[in-house]
C-alpha cells in the first residue's frame, strides 16, 4: 500500500497539502498562526486519526460496544537538535465494556495503527485508554 501528499507553498504564511480530494491548510509561518495546523501539529493529528481509526477497525471484530471516543496528546520538544522526546496521550472511550475488555481494546490499537508503530520507533508513546467518566 502506497500513500500520496503533494504540499505547496501558498505565500510567507501558509502552504497547502492536497491528498485525494481532500485538502489542508498548512501553518508555515515563521510567526506561526492560529487557523491552521503547524508540523507537530499535523503529526499529532495523524497519530489521534491513526488511534481512532484503529478503534473503528478492531471494536466490530472484538464485537467491543462503544458509543464515542477521543483522543488527547501532548507532545514534549527539545531545541538542539529540535525534536520530539515524549508524546503523551490519552484515548477516552465511552462503553460500558470491562476493565479487561478497554484493556484489549487498547493493546489492539496500539498493535495494528500503522501511525503508532512508526512513531514509537523514533519518540517514546506513554498514554492511557480509559472509560469516559
Amino acid at each position: 500500500m502506497e500513500y500520496r501528499v503533494q504540499a505547496r507553498r501558498i505565500d510567507a504564511h501558509g502552504s497547502l497539502a492536497v491528498a485525494k480530494e481532500a485538502e489542508v491548510t498548512l501553518d508555515t509561518d515563521l510567526a506561526g498562526r492560529r487557523d491552521a495546523m503547524n508540523p507537530v501539529e499535523l503529526l499529532l493529528s495523524a497519530l489521534a486519526a491513526c488511534m481512532l481509526k484503529g478503534i473503528e477497525r478492531v471494536t466490530p471484530m472484538l464485537q467491543f460496544r462503544i458509543a464515542g471516543a477521543e483522543v488527547r496528546l501532548d507532545a514534549v520538544r527539545q531545541d538542539a537538535p529540535p525534536r520530539l522526546t515524549l508524546i503523551r496521550y490519552e484515548i477516552i472511550v465511552d462503553s460500558p465494556e470491562t476493565d479487561q475488555r478497554l484493556d484489549l481494546l487498547h493493546r489492539n490499537v496500539l498493535k495494528y495503527g500503522t501511525i503508532s508503530n512508526t512513531l514509537s520507533g523514533a519518540v517514546p508513546l506513554e498514554g492511557i485508554l480509559r472509560r469516559k467518566a
